[in-house]
């Protein structure tokens, strides 16, 4: 019996292309009614339900190169899987040839040069475990399931952003196979402009098989969070921008809204502090001096640990649906509007984000990488998630109205890791200033548009 119907249309054309590549190919070809194909085709957002025609779990780059050839020649619609994690679902296609890398989990660290190497089938704890054997990290995201190649190709705000800048920023290198199946790799000195456009622009540009980073010496960070009732919450929202607007670089802080189970509304601060703990004593005292918290502690931790201390509220299969903007003034309107909100979340998994992009990461020149949004300002994202999907229209609704009613307290621009798939008329907002100009290098790299299940940036029409 096979394992899953197949609901697309394959003729026997493609059969036969399919069974001339699995002849050649190294890693593992599955189609519907194999075993495995439902779970490969499965990723984080339980909302995503398509059906690829062919999948390949690629062993290496030979089998990605091969993958993007065939699928060019037939053309087919190809989609890129690395972690699995984008909200998007952009991993997966209807119809067509999904490249899963997700086993491709090589990595090598230098820790004389502060440099480590990894394919992009890791996820970030994944890579922090082996940075962190040398007393080493970069910066990454905050829920350590998250795969590195997605999070660092659309930027990558983590907890270090302060000191040390995006992921994107650390990225020194990439290897990357082309739209024509042609292997090079781009840095400073080589392929420049792609090396410039993959920092920031996404997906549009090949598939990237390997990134090269710097490393920074970290090992403890002073970290953890308070969280405050709901007749302090807006109060600690105040707090937590005063606070957070004066921080030195070497802290990374993050607020967060939600309703405990009993249905209140709770505010949290996060900190990490990666510094001398001492002086991160002195700095975070102010925080911990601050009004009754319910819970919580900011203690020593090892860096390990504070990025995976999310995980447990992100688990896989739970139905999503985010919506996301920057915020760059946290003022008593605004923290009215998201409290009004809050009080009404439809589900106890939601919660409202505003995580800090500071420091090093926010005074970067926004036309220095594709990542243009370079300031000091709130990663303002709506994170509604539920486990029923009967219960989808009453999330998508609320998260709509609550995101309508913020618009005139938002920038005009996104975090492009955070954009939903329907998001498509929000495109150029993703990427700014630098939108022609990925464009441009589009038009170079990709002209025919390959590689367009993504936040796709069309081809500069030459």
């Amino acid at each position: 019996m096979p394992e899953e119907p197949d609901g697309n249309v394959w003729g026997a054309h493609d059969a036969d292309v399919t069974r001339r590549l699995a002849a050649s190919f190294r890693g593992e070809l599955l189609t519907p009614g194999d075993r495995g194909y439902g779970r490969t085709r499965r990723v984080f957002n339980g909302m995503i339900d398509r059906r690829p025609s062919v999948i390949l779990r690629c062993s290496g780059v030979a089998d990605v190169m091969q993958g993007v050839r065939v699928a060019r020649e037939q053309e087919w619609p190809v989609s890129i899987r690395g972690g699995g994690h984008g909200v998007a679902g952009n991993a997966v296609c209807d119809g067509g040839l999904m490249l899963d890398l997700s086993g491709m989990k090589g990595m090598h660290v230098d820790p004389v040069r502060r440099m480590a190497q990894g394919q992009t089938g890791l996820l970030l704890g994944e890579f922090d475990h082996e940075t962190q054997a040398f007393g080493l990290a970069t910066t990454l995201g905050v829920v350590s399931l998250t795969g590195i190649a997605g999070l660092t190709l659309g930027g990558g705000l983590g907890w270090l952003n302060g000191k040390y800048g995006l992921a994107c920023d650390n990225v020194l290198a990439a290897d990357v196979v082309t739209a024509d199946g042609e292997f090079l790799t781009a840095d400073a000195s080589e392929n420049e402009d792609l090396y410039w456009a993959l920092r920031g622009g996404g997906g549009n540009f090949g598939v990237v098989t390997a990134l090269t980073y710097q490393l920074h010496p970290v090992t403890t960070v002073l970290a953890g969070g308070l969280t405050f009732p709901a007749e302090q919450a807006h109060d600690a929202l105040r707090f937590y921008h005063q606070f957070a607007s004066g921080a030195p670089d070497e802290l990374s802080m993050g607020g967060s809204v939600s309703r405990d189970p009993e249905g209140h509304v709770t505010v949290s601060i996060t900190a990490c502090y990666c510094g001398p703990l001492d002086e991160g004593e002195r700095v975070l005292s102010p925080l911990r001096g601050f009004g009754r918290p319910l819970g919580g502690e900011i203690v020593p931790l090892p860096y390990e640990a504070l990025q995976c201390g999310a995980d447990v509220s992100f688990p896989r299969g739970r139905q999503h649906y985010w919506k996301s903007s920057y915020l760059r003034d946290l003022t008593d309107e605004a923290i009215d509007v998201l409290l009004d909100f809050a009080a009404t979340i439809p589900s106890p998994f939601t919660g409202i984000g505003l995580q800090q992009m500071t420091g090093v990461a926010s005074r970067v020149d926004p036309r220095a990488t594709a990542f243009a949004h370079r300031d000091r300002q709130y990663d303002f994202l709506i994170l509604s998630q539920w486990e029923d999907p009967v219960d989808s229209d009453r999330n998508i609704e609320w998260t709509r109205r609550f995101f309508e009613a913020m618009s005139p307290h938002l920038k005009e621009a996104v975090y492009v890791n955070n954009l939903g798939d329907q998001e498509h008329d929000r495109v150029r907002a993703a990427y700014g200033v630098n939108y022609d100009q990925l464009a441009a290098v589009k038009a170079r790299y990709d002209p025919e548009n390959i590689f367009r299940l993504n936040h796709n940036i069309a081809p500069a029409v030459r």
